[in-house]
C-alpha cells in the first residue's frame, strides 16, 4: 500500500487547519479525496489521544465555557427528507478556554442536553489543578452540571445575554440583535469584572474560520460524525501547539507550560506516526484450528475489515503452519 511521505502529510494537514476544504486540497496536492479524508481521521484520533494524555494539571485561574452549533449530513429540518441522515443532525461543540493562557482545555462533541453538560464539566475539572473562576452563558444545563461536578470548589457566574425583538428575525439567517448582558454570580465569589465569555466566543470564531466544515451557508459541512470530531481534534492540536497566538506571542500550550517549544507541522506528523505505530493493526492474521469432529486442521485468514477466509484439508498441524 502506498503511503504519503511526511512532507505531503504535513502539507495536507496544514491546509486542513487553515480552513481549506477537502476538494480544494485534492486540487492543490493531487491526492484523492479518500486519502485526505483518511489522513484527517487518523490525525484526529492521534491528536485527541495526545491531548487527552497531555492536558492535565493545568494552571489556569479563569476559565470560560461556550458551545458552538454545527450539523452533520443535513440540518434538522431536512432530516426527514434525507435518505441516510442520522436521527438528529444538529451537533454542538462544547469548549472551555483558559482566559489567561488562551489554551483550549477541553471540548466535547454532543447534543446540548444535561448529560453532555455533566460529561463536559467533569472532563474540564479533571484537567485543572486548583480552584478557578468559571463563566458560562445562560444555558441552564451549565448551572446543574457545575453544581454537581464542582460543588462549592469553584467561583462560578453566568453571563446572560438579552436579545431584542426583531420583526425580521424569522426571515433572515442571523439571530436577533443582542441589546445587553446580565452578570449573575451563582457559586462562590467570582470577580465581577472577570465575568465574561469573550475569549470563548472569539475561540468559536477561530473554529469557524479554521475549519471549512463549520463555515455557514456552504456545501462543505460534515457528512460523517467521525470526520467532524476528527477535524475538531486536529484544530485543537493546531491551535494549542502550532499556531502562535497574536497577543501572547507564543502558542497557548507554551503559555500554559504544557510544552517548552514551538511545534511545527512536521512535529505533528511525527506525533501521528508514533500513534500509528502504537495502534498498528496488520492487514490480516493467520489462525490454525483443529477440527472439532474428525481429524485434520484448517487455516483461517482474519482480515482487518472482519472478513474470514478458511482453507481446510491439512492432515497435520505442521502442514497447516507452513
Amino acid at each position: 500500500m502506498n503511503k504519503l511521505d511526511r512532507k505531503t502529510r504535513a502539507q495536507i494537514l496544514h491546509l486542513l487547519c487553515e480552513g481549506q476544504s477537502i476538494r480544494a486540497i485534492t486540487r492543490l496536492t493531487g491526492c484523492s479525496k479518500n486519502t485526505v479524508a483518511k489522513l484527517l481521521v487518523d490525525a484526529g484520533h492521534a491528536c485527541a489521544d495526545y491531548q487527552d494524555k497531555t492536558l492535565h494539571n493545568l494552571p489556569g485561574k479563569r476559565v470560560q465555557m461556550d458551545e458552538i452549533w454545527s450539523f452533520v449530513y443535513a440540518k434538522n429540518d431536512n432530516v426527514a427528507k434525507a435518505k441516510a441522515a442520522p436521527a438528529t443532525a444538529d451537533v454542538w461543540t462544547w469548549t472551555a478556554i483558559c482566559a489567561d493562557t488562551k489554551l483550549l482545555i477541553s471540548w466535547l462533541l454532543a447534543d446540548r442536553g444535561l448529560d453532555a453538560a455533566l460529561t463536559f464539566t467533569s472532563d474540564l475539572r479533571s484537567r485543572l489543578t486548583h480552584r478557578v473562576q468559571l463563566t458560562s452563558d445562560g444555558h441552564r444545563p451549565y448551572l446543574t452540571a457545575v453544581d454537581a461536578v464542582f460543588g462549592e470548589d469553584v467561583d462560578y457566574a453566568m453571563l446572560v445575554k438579552i436579545y431584542g425583538s426583531d420583526p425580521q428575525a424569522e426571515t433572515r439567517y442571523s439571530p436577533a440583535k443582542c441589546i445587553g448582558a446580565e452578570r449573575q454570580p451563582k457559586i462562590g465569589n467570582p470577580e465581577y469584572k472577570h465575568i465574561s465569555t469573550s475569549y470563548a466566543e472569539r475561540s468559536n470564531l477561530t473554529m469557524r474560520m479554521h475549519m471549512r466544515r463549520f463555515t455557514r451557508l456552504t456545501n462543505a459541512f460534515s457528512k460523517k460524525v467521525e470526520n467532524h470530531a476528527a477535524a475538531i481534534a486536529l484544530h485543537a492540536m493546531y491551535y494549542n501547539f502550532v499556531r502562535i497566538h497574536q497577543t501572547l506571542k507564543v502558542t497557548p500550550a507554551m503559555a500554559a507550560g504544557v510544552t517548552d517549544k514551538l511545534w511545527e507541522m512536521d512535529d505533528l506528523v511525527a506525533m501521528l506516526e508514533r500513534w500509528e505505530l502504537a495502534n498498528y493493526k496488520p492487514e490480516y492474521q493467520f489462525v490454525v484450528r483443529k477440527y472439532d469432529i474428525g481429524k485434520g486442521y484448517s487455516v483461517s485468514v482474519l482480515w482487518r475489515g472482519g472478513e474470514v477466509d478458511t482453507i481446510y484439508g491439512f492432515e497435520r498441524e505442521h502442514d497447516a503452519l507452513e
